[in-house]
């Protein structure tokens, strides 16, 4: 799973390895092939293929799906999530990537293909054509904003249920937004105790299939937060009341294991949340 920003080589390698020298399936729903090189350079592959699937219709094409069921692993690239969810959701394509995570194919993605990896995720419906991205003060203002658009069971990655997913963390700023996207998880009768993983450009965390997991790269590294109680205010057109927020910032050379959500070689602290105003335990009030 990676935060965006600069492609991580280690990230790639790995995942080839867990492709056991088979085919590795970049999907897509609009760009171009420019992966296919960069990842033959890096891993020894049957083959290296994209598939850009920019259309409902060319997701529910039966041929789509067959590719996607002969993957040995899958890498969906970044991009915008909403044309993951209105292009894929409900489609053939839907089907295979989820018939290939049962059966134990690997998968990844980096900005939007990391969000929606979790059983919840960001959607990003109602974001403008500029790719503009929902602001942590807007949310924080206002947790039923229009733009507020949260998605579930899209992808079904068991390791990742009850828990969204988030990019670009730290680098642009989206402490708030998702306090406000996992109060909203609560308020909404989704969960009562959702967890969130959120990842800063330029880092990746690499989760194994017993839950371990290692944050690597040159960024702030990954942070693992999960609610301990609900949201004391979370209405319309009112700032979010959100206390005990607890906070594991795991750095790049730390270790993670989301089974016991618990993590080795980084810091815990809480966060809470006061008339739209985020607040940390850490020392000096740093919020990453």
């Amino acid at each position: 799973m990676m935060g965006g920003g600069s492609d991580i080589d280690e990230g790639f390698r790995w995942l080839c390895e867990k492709a056991h020298g088979g085919d590795f399936l970049i999907l897509r729903a609009h760009g171009d092939d420019d992966y296919n090189p960069y990842v033959n350079g890096l891993c020894k592959l049957n083959s290296v293929a994209t598939l850009i699937i920019e259309s409902r219709e060319a997701a529910q094409y039966p041929a789509v799906a067959k590719i996607i069921r002969h993957a040995e692993a899958i890498f969906i690239a970044g991009g915008d999530q909403a044309r993951y969810v209105n292009f894929w959701r409900g489609t053939g394509v839907e089907t295979a990537i989820n018939a290939d995570i049962a059966h134990g194919t690997p998968i990844g993605g980096t900005s939007a293909g990391l969000a929606i990896l979790g059983e919840f995720s960001y959607g990003a419906l109602n974001d403008p054509p500029d790719d503009s991205s929902l602001t942590s003060a807007d949310a924080l203002r206002n947790p039923f904003f229009t733009r507020i658009t949260l998605v579930r069971n899209f992808l079904s990655v068991p390791l990742l249920q009850n828990t969204i997913t988030d990019s670009h963390f730290a680098k642009r700023d989206r402490l708030g937004r998702s306090l406000v996207f996992l109060a909203r998880l609560v308020q909404d009768d989704w969960s009562s105790n959702p967890r969130e993983i959120a990842i800063d450009e330029k880092n990746a965390v690499l989760v194994e299939s017993d839950g371990n997991s290692r944050i690597i790269g040159s960024g702030k590294g990954a942070y693992f937060l999960s609610v301990t109680q609900p949201p004391e205010v979370c209405r319309a057109e009112t700032p979010l009341a959100f206390g005990n927020i607890a906070v594991h910032h795991g750095p790049p050379g730390s270790q993670f294991d989301v089974k016991s959500w618990r993590g080795t070689g980084g810091s815990n602290y809480s966060l809470s949340v006061q008339a739209g105003q985020v607040h940390s335990t850490q020392a000096g009030a740093q919020l990453y």
